[in-house]
């Protein structure tokens, strides 16, 4: 993180780089924001700077940064746009300058109207792409079928009990893969787990019988020892396994199924908050086993399946 944030900072003159380092203090120690949140912040503001250097003749002093104008803003996005960054990008980049100045406004360093006459730029209606229920059920059991003969059979356990984690609990892939042992939900009366969300958020979630049969199968097999506080899900060198192991599993498994590219570990959470709400449970619910801070973020699931809302709406109504 240190070395982060020299790269950040050594773009900006002095007092903009001590106003930086206070900033980015500021989101970790008391906003508590999330380490990929900071590096996000830190990586666009970085890039943003980088343009002010050379846009300005010379690294950007806090003066120089309340001294913009809508046209040096704009002439920043519109750089970032020939160089191929997409809207979402641009408008989270607008989004961490945004942060920034609000920061060094707060704190009478800087003070830029400008920022806020800058409009967003409009994004594309995304839609969550689940899988189908037949084709989460094939996922789910593509890997043992499919596992060769040189590898060894815990590590396909492991693997299928990442898969049905992802699936049967709706966890994120950072929240499965930092699970240690001591979390695992492997005894008889445990059908809850507690996990660590985005921004340190800790939340419960069911746990199905099929989800600890598969954990207890891995654990089973495991060959080496395993403190409990030590990592649950670990690659052949026993380091905590890393995401991208995780999707270059899947898509392995959906190549070989012809599952389509939006088949990915993150699809096997959209597939388990879609079922759900197929099958009548109540948005709400869905809300808090994800973990989504805010309704409207849940609701995008209602577009997936207009059918249950329509249900919804000829249940409740009292004319329909």
């Amino acid at each position: 993180m240190a070395t982060d944030r020299h790269v950040v900072t050594k773009a900006a003159a002095f007092d903009t780089a001590r106003a930086l380092s206070a900033w980015l203090g500021h989101l970790t120690a008391e906003r508590r924001a999330a380490a990929k949140t900071v590096e996000a912040y830190m990586r666009d503001v970085g890039q943003f700077l980088a343009f002010l250097a050379g846009h300005l003749g010379g690294p950007p002093t806090l003066a120089d940064l309340s001294g913009l104008g809508t046209a040096d803003f704009r002439a920043f996005l519109a750089r970032r746009r020939q160089d191929g960054a997409s809207s979402r990008t641009l408008a989270r980049q607008l989004s961490a300058i945004r942060a920034l100045f609000g920061f060094l406004e707060r704190n009478g360093l800087a003070s830029n109207p400008a920022i806020g006459a800058i409009r967003t730029p409009k994004l594309p209606h995304a839609v969550p792409k689940p899988l189908t229920v037949e084709a989460a059920g094939r996922l789910m059991a593509a890997d043992a079928e499919m596992a060769s003969q040189d590898t060894p059979p815990w590590v396909t356990a492991r693997d299928a009990a990442i898969l049905m984690m992802l699936y049967g609990c709706g966890l994120r892939i950072s929240e499965v893969l930092g699970l240690n042992r001591a979390d695992a939900p492997v005894s008889a009366d445990t059908d809850t787990l507690t996990v660590t969300g985005k921004g340190g958020k800790t939340r419960i979630v069911p746990v199905m019988e099929p989800v600890r049969e598969a954990v207890a199968a891995y654990l089973a097999l495991y060959p080496h020892d395993m403190p409990p506080g030590s990592a649950l899900f670990r690659g052949v060198r026993g380091a905590r396994l890393n995401a991208r192991m995780v999707q270059r599993l899947i898509e392995r498994l959906r190549g070989a199924l012809g599952l389509p590219e939006t088949a990915t570990p993150h699809a096997l959470r959209h597939s388990f908050a879609t079922h759900l709400l197929g099958a009548g449970a109540d948005l709400r619910a869905i809300q808090e086993l994800l973990g989504h801070s805010s309704l409207s973020t849940t609701q995008l699931y209602t577009e997936v399946d207009r059918e249950h809302l329509l249900k919804q709406y000829e249940r409740a109504h009292p004319r329909a």
